[in-house]
């Protein structure tokens, strides 16, 4: 009887161990990426490759006109929970392009890009 119990026992620990390790497929640690925020959008200033301190970070959903940009520069998504970011070529969010998302970077030409957004999941 004590074997059964021990044996239930392990086999319990042993399940609420491996719930207790899976999560979301996209939980992951908060942690700054090449310095920027867990929750945030960066660019980095031009030709800085590899990506090292951003110029710009940016916390809020919404758009964000730039200015003075030029030439190539990695903008980092480091949001979370589903959240992406896009390059637009209008101010306000206008004309913006395909959705950079979280956990991932582009390094792109600036010239024509005037906004950049957060989206909300």
């Amino acid at each position: 009887m004590r074997k059964m119990i021990r044996g239930a026992a392990a086999l319990a620990t042993a399940a609420a161990a491996v719930v207790a390790l899976s999560g979301p497929a996209d939980a992951r640690p908060a942690d700054d990426w090449a310095g920027c925020p867990y929750g945030s959008v960066c660019i980095y200033p031009q030709d800085q490759n590899p990506a090292v301190k951003p110029s710009h970070v940016f916390t809020s959903y919404g758009a964000h006109n730039l200015s003075n940009q030029y030439g190539r520069h990695w903008v980092l998504n480091n949001q979370y929970g589903g959240a992406t970011a896009s390059l637009c070529t209008g101010y306000d969010g206008k004309g913006c392009g395909s959705p950079i998302a979280q956990g991932t970077g582009v390094y792109a030409d600036l010239g024509p890009i005037n906004s950049i957004t957060l989206n909300r999941p």
